[in-house]
């Protein structure tokens, strides 16, 4: 039986559907406020929440960051969509695969709050060099973690985002930090109780599917659609 992945709606949706898709018999199934289908997720066996605008800070109880750091590529419709994608994905049990902006509308949903501009906190540039070129950089990943056993201690991944998660949610945990000490991936402390979710701030549809970081993360996710 052919498995059903929805992909909340993204700027280069075709990208995240290609990198899901690989050589395998899957159906996607785009997810948008602007087609209003959040009851497609019903026929979703898992969902992938993909990068772009910034989460309104007022999702994680910080309205004032929009004036004090001029954020202005904001969506607060596509913001509320995917707040129901979560709640309805918790619900249904459904495995969820958090890409960048993901990871972070994720970090919110469950209550944790966003670093709204990286430089601006202390940090390196973390967005991309141009429109066409990420920015690449090692990675760190913690040991013990369920990352740690998929990825290994280190390697390199992209870099293309300019917020990034501050505190992280009740239940979670950093799994992977950047040299700068940027979160780059979360996860659950208790995962064996909950549905499963992966969440990396970096883009591995855009990397090799060779590498550690891209493909066997798009490996674990599939898995974990069976388990499901």
């Amino acid at each position: 039986m052919t498995q059903v992945i929805g992909i909340a709606s993204a700027r280069k949706h075709e990208t995240y559907a290609k990198y899901i898709l690989g050589e395998d018999d899957l159906e996607i199934v785009r997810l948008s406020y602007e087609l209003n289908n959040l009851q497609d997720l019903h026929r979703c066996d898992a969902v992938v929440l993909a990068g772009g605008e910034d989460v309104h800070p007022r999702f994680y109880g910080k309205p004032g960051f929009v004036e004090e750091f001029g954020l202005d590529d904001i969506d607060e419709q596509r913001d509320a969509f995917e707040w129901e994608i979560l709640k309805l994905s918790q619900q249904k049990r459904i495995p969820v695969y958090g890409i960048c902006r993901g990871l972070q509308i994720a970090n919110a949903f469950f209550g944790g709050t966003l670093v709204p501009d990286v430089v601006r906190s202390g940090k390196p540039d973390h967005t991309r060099i141009s429109k066409t070129e990420d920015r690449f950089h090692t990675v760190q990943v913690v040991a013990g973690t369920d990352l740690f056993a998929v990825t290994g201690p280190e390697g390199q991944i992209n870099s293309a985002h300019h917020q990034a998660a501050d505190v992280v949610a009740p239940g979670f945990r950093v799994c992977a930090v950047s040299p700068d000490g940027t979160i780059e991936a979360i996860e659950r402390i208790h995962p064996e109780k909950y549905p499963f979710i992966q969440l990396v701030q970096w883009h591995p549809e855009r990397m090799d599917i060779n590498s550690k970081f891209s493909g066997k993360l798009r490996e674990r996710f599939l898995q974990s659609i069976s388990r499901h």
